[in-house]
């Protein structure tokens, strides 16, 4: 008992181990559906909406048909600034490079027009004006504007310079910080001129979701800050942004080369990061309140007073929105986000203190979790079941889930459930399977082992339902074959008992697998009897033939055994062995014989105690294969011939007795034709007491009766014929046989 429950467990603790191997090594996969089931979170419970001091200034279509396509003159842009920034503006961040000079400057404009017409009016005093580019960069000196630029890994290396320094508390963040060989820069004068600069890039997860936004970057050994806490840090005219590390912030010990990122500090706000860096987003459901047309700031759509409500002390990011200008990414709420929007959100959540978190100790509590649940299901799988298993996994599963969601919920704590759940799972599939394979092993074997006892059918309908394992029976027309070998006890006495149950198995086998080829069902054996019948527990139309068939078939079976058996030193075989075989047709009862406590799928009934006696006759005979009238009549095609009225002991009504000789090939025989019609006339003499007749046609017969097997029978015909022509019988002779051995 403890070896099975051992061996129920060992495929469990596998799998069990697969978990947690595949938990420490981060299946990609795995690790996959485990966002994919934040997102879900995300999507059921967004952020709510607060009006922080966040805006964003997006050049939407209807600014592009308003102002001319894109890109504006930096005229433009500059104005754009100054309306923000003159309207108390904190910061304006800038979610556009300019990394390459106006094409609309006055200079630049000269400089195409020379090249159409070198003496053209007015070019010298075009060329004096102030440069664009100039100008935005005069705007911006002394105003709050961070620029943007993108961080790349091409071969070409510029290098992007922070506009105020880093702290760092613990040792240097390593390589968990993505690193980048070059940077897009704004052009030198703009990017002079700006109090900030910080990086556009946003890298999604290996699905492009954008589930959290980097706030640090790193090139060469320079950390750069996002343009989101850039923004943040101007707007509070901070200094250096503290990094904090692992090992400074108490989470590890020192002594390490490197170290993960803890949070990051600009002036009075502390933010919580992943390892990289990276700030997990929290998005809220798209709120109009927080997007305001660039065209209605340019166009003077909005009053000073409006311009100073909505923009006085708040962060301002432009972005460009418009068809074609737009940055689109992918987020746990929207398929298609505009770039800025991410920047906005993590400036909102950096100001808000709402902060979706991965505790540094949720990946032990996940690997506690996969132990402790693996371990309750490995112990209680083997005593529970499946179904009771079932349930229990699906509480645990249930429970796992559930506690994941409300950590979100109430905490805004990002737990993991599906490593957990994976367990349940796989160590619930892994038992079930393997012990239903187990079972189905040892029913097949039970299955195998019940064919040998029983009709492999009736063991399959027992399978399908056990409601057939009940006394009962009911009544079917049939067809029952007797098989018993000649003198068998006399053969058994020059044999040891081994040596019987090995010449049992050698010859009932062959003669078995005739009778199932056949669609026999195999009742029983008694000694060296076999007792068969068809027609059940499956009806069978063709019974009739295929009891006929199958009978002829053993006799010429048996025929091969006796010329191949006795030459094997193997197979003990007594000599020339000899069968008869019962055949009849009729009503009987089949079902489930014996008692309450012990079943056998069997029949009785007259039909079946007339076959066993009717087998008992072909020793009297001499014809291996003797049947009742009702199945002659039924195979009028075989090859058969009436043997006589015989009034078997027990029975009081005689029965018409025929040996069955070949199938329709020998019925067809002229030899056999020939024989069948001499037959005829000769019992026609014998029952009409034409004594004289029926002796010269026995006689006749007698000479043609060897290749047919009936030597015995004519022989016994010659004799009855003498004797009842010296002592005739009485006139009430019904020319019926009466036997006087079973």
């Amino acid at each position: 008992m403890r070896s099975e429950w051992l061996a129920t467990m060992a495929p469990g603790a596998v799998a069990l181990l697969a978990v947690l191997a595949l938990q420490f090594a981060g299946f990609a996969p795995l690790e996959r559906a485990g966002q994919l089931l934040f997102d879900t979170y995300q999507r059921a419970a967004p952020r709510g909406y607060e009006d922080a001091p966040v805006r964003v200034v997006d050049i939407d279509e209807e600014s592009i048909r308003r102002f001319g396509q894109w890109p504006w003159p930096r005229t433009e842009v500059a104005r754009l600034i100054q309306r923000l920034t003159d309207a108390g503006a904190a910061v304006v961040a800038l979610d556009i490079v300019f990394s390459e000079p106006d094409r609309t400057s006055p200079a630049r404009i000269a400089e195409q027009l020379r090249q159409l017409d070198p003496e053209a009016p007015g070019l010298a005093e075009l060329s004096r004006l102030p440069d664009n580019d100039d100008l935005l960069a005069r705007t911006m000196a002394g105003r709050p504007v961070v620029t943007g630029f993108f961080l790349t890994n091409d071969a070409r290396r510029a290098q992007a310079v922070p506009k105020a320094g880093f702290a760092i508390s613990g040792t240097a963040p390593g390589s968990a910080v993505p690193a980048y060989r070059n940077a897009v820069l704004p052009l030198p004068g703009l990017e002079a001129a700006a109090a900030g600069n910080g990086s556009l890039t946003l890298s999604g997860d290996a699905d492009s979701i954008i589930r959290s936004t980097p706030l640090i970057a790193r090139q060469g050994d320079q950390l750069l800050p996002a343009l989101s806490i850039e923004a943040l840090r101007v707007a509070q005219g901070a200094g250096a942004t503290l990094v904090k590390t692992s090992d400074g912030s108490g989470s590890l010990g020192g002594g390490r080369a490197e170290s993960d990122v803890v949070s990051l500090k600009v002036g009075q706000f502390e933010v919580p990061t992943t390892a990289e860096g990276r700030l997990w987003m929290y998005y809220t459901e798209p709120r109009p309140e927080r997007v305001v047309p660039a065209w209605k700031v340019q166009s003077g759509a909005l009053s000073p007073e409006a311009l100073q409500d909505a923009f006085a002390g708040r962060i301002v990011f432009i972005g460009t929105g418009a068809i074609g200008l737009r940055d689109l990414v992918s987020t746990p709420v929207s398929s298609r986000e505009m770039g800025v929007m991410v920047h906005a959100q993590a400036a909102e959540q950096m100001i808000l203190g709402r902060f979706l978190v991965r505790p540094d100790w949720a990946p032990g509590l996940e690997r506690a979790l996969v132990l402790a649940l693996g371990l309750v299901l490995l112990l209680a799988l083997p005593w529970l079941g499946a179904a009771r298993g079932a349930l229990l996994g699906a509480v645990l599963a249930a429970a796992t889930l559930a506690g994941s969601w409300l950590a979100f919920r109430r905490e805004l704590f990002l737990l993991d459930p599906t490593y957990p759940m994976l367990t349940v799972l796989a160590v619930y599939v892994t038992m079930t399977v393997l012990t239903y394979y187990r079972e189905e092993r040892r029913r097949s074997y039970i299955h195998a082992a019940f064919d040998r006892y029983l009709s492999p059918e009736m063991v399959r309908r027992i399978a399908a339902d056990p409601g057939q394992l009940e006394l009962g029976g009911e009544e079917r027309e049939m067809t029952v074959l007797f098989c018993d070998v000649r003198s068998f006890s006399r053969m058994s006495e020059d044999m040891a008992p081994s040596e019987i149950i090995r010449f049992l198995i050698g010859f009932l086998t062959p003669m078995c697998d005739i009778l199932l080829a056949r669609k026999a069902t195999i009742d029983k054996f008694i000694g060296d009897a076999i007792l068969a019948f068809w027609n059940a527990p499956l009806e069978d139309p063709e019974q009739y033939e295929n009891a006929a068939r199958a009978a002829l078939a053993m006799v010429a079976r048996l025929d091969a055994l006796n010329a191949e058996m006795p030459g094997r030193a193997d197979q003990p075989w007594p000599g020339q062995v000899r069968i008869g075989i019962g055949l009849n047709a009729g009503p009987c009862c089949v079902g489930n014989m014996g008692s309450a406590q012990r079943l056998s799928y069997s029949l009785i009934g007259d039909t079946v105690n007339l076959a066993s006696r009717i087998e008992g006759l072909t020793k009297l005979y001499g014809v291996p294969i003797a049947m009742g009238g009702a199945l002659a009549a039924r195979l009028p095609g075989f090859a058969s011939l009436p043997v006589d009225l015989v009034r078997v002991v027990g029975r009081d009504r005689p029965e018409d007795v025929h040996a069955l000789l070949g199938d329709e090939r020998l019925a067809n025989d002229p030899a056999f034709r020939a024989l069948a019609a001499a037959h005829g006339h000769m019992l026609a003499a014998f029952r009409a007491r034409d004594w004289t007749v029926a002796a010269r046609l026995a006689d006749r017969l007698a000479a043609q009766a060897a290749p047919f097997g009936l030597e015995q029978l004519y022989h016994l015909y010659r004799d009855r014929i003498a004797r009842l022509a010296a002592d005739p019988p009485s006139e009430d002779w019904d020319m019926v046989y009466a036997a006087t051995e079973k």
